[in-house]
């Protein structure tokens, strides 16, 4: 009872300038948890505490945050998962889907994080599927450029652990400009065989090279972007959603993959993909980079579907929604 008493203490210790920061500023969730500062005490505790104590305090970390309504990055959870569920959620059913979904969230960062520099304990939390085994393959071998893209779904920033600790040789394009915490943890990330680079002309190039030279990259394919030209339909709606991707494997001549973790009882994760999908061709230069980004998109819709929960987007990706959540 005594230790119990004591974490309750300390959680609420740890997530307290956080709640100060988020309701007397401008900053949003995403600026604190990304900023240095964050993703410093994140790693520091993540490498410090016990799984038994880790996960109790990601619960607690976790649903804390998810009852702070007024925050930007709550609001855009509510929206998204209002949107997938085809907006029959009931007030109490959105806020239950939100609170384990920031507890799922937290907990996949704790394991990612305690984990990192454990080669052994990583290999041992995960299943790897035969697909997935055959894009390792693939990318070994050299002969043919694959396109990999990765929803922000259960333990992402895991699953690329694994695949570079299986062997595979990869090129992750990640978000431009990063901020100071978004570049450490791209150095984190940046073990052997995965070379993280942010997008811009020079690493798109350097993508593009790879691809044709039967290279594997990996990319983000779910966080909305605000200057896109395209709206394509995501879970029956225009969706704010890149499209760069498609472009780069239209120029290529390679096929995208889909591929995830998917969160396990247990605590283990399963590393999936999904089947090689190769581009249409079409004459409207438009139209072609639209309709094979639903096919995209189509089967994450199918994967988020599954498991609403494990899908941690925290980024507006149908702001029209933000207005439709009930309160």
């Amino acid at each position: 009872m005594a230790f119990s008493f004591y974490l309750e203490k300390e959680s609420q210790r740890a997530l307290k300038p956080v709640m100060i920061l988020s309701r007397n500023s401008n900053l949003g969730l995403q600026d604190i948890i990304n900023g240095l500062l964050g993703v410093s005490v994140a790693y520091g505790l993540s490498q410090a505490l016990p799984p038994r104590t880790g996960h109790w305090l990601a619960d607690r970390l976790g649903g804390a945050l998810a009852r702070v309504k007024s925050m930007g990055q709550m609001r855009a959870l509510r929206a998204n998962q209002w949107v997938v569920s085809g907006g029959q959620l009931s007030p109490v059913d959105l806020e239950r889907i939100a609170h384990d979904t920031v507890r799922s969230t937290a907990r996949c960062l704790y394991d990612y994080y305690h984990n990192m520099y454990k080669p052994e304990a990583i290999l041992k939390l995960v299943r790897f599927d035969p697909a997935f085994k055959d894009c390792i393959q693939r990318s070994q071998e050299g002969r043919a450029g694959q396109l990999l893209v990765l929803p922000h779904f259960s333990n992402f920033d895991l699953v690329g652990r694994a695949a570079a600790l299986e062997g595979m040789q990869f090129q992750v394009l990640s978000f431009p400009q990063p901020q100071s915490g978004y570049r450490w943890q791209n150095k984190l990330r940046s073990f052997h065989g995965m070379e993280i680079t942010p997008i811009d002309i020079d690493t798109l190039r350097q993508a593009s090279h790879r691809l044709r030279a039967g290279g594997t990259v990996a990319t983000g394919v779910d966080r909305p972007v605000s200057d896109g030209k395209f709206r394509p339909v995501f879970f029956g709606r225009p969706a704010a959603l890149p499209t760069g991707y498609i472009r780069l494997a239209l120029s290529t001549g390679v096929p995208v993959v889909v591929i995830s973790g998917i969160s396990l009882p247990g605590g283990m994760y399963r590393v999936w993909a999904s089947e090689p999908i190769g581009m249409i061709p079409c004459h409207d230069p438009d139209e072609e980079i639209v309709s094979n980004t639903e096919r995209v998109l189509s089967v994450i819709e199918g994967l988020i579907r599954q498991s609403p929960r494990q899908w941690s987007m925290f980024y507006p990706v149908w702001p029209e929604a933000l207005q439709e959540i009930p309160s």
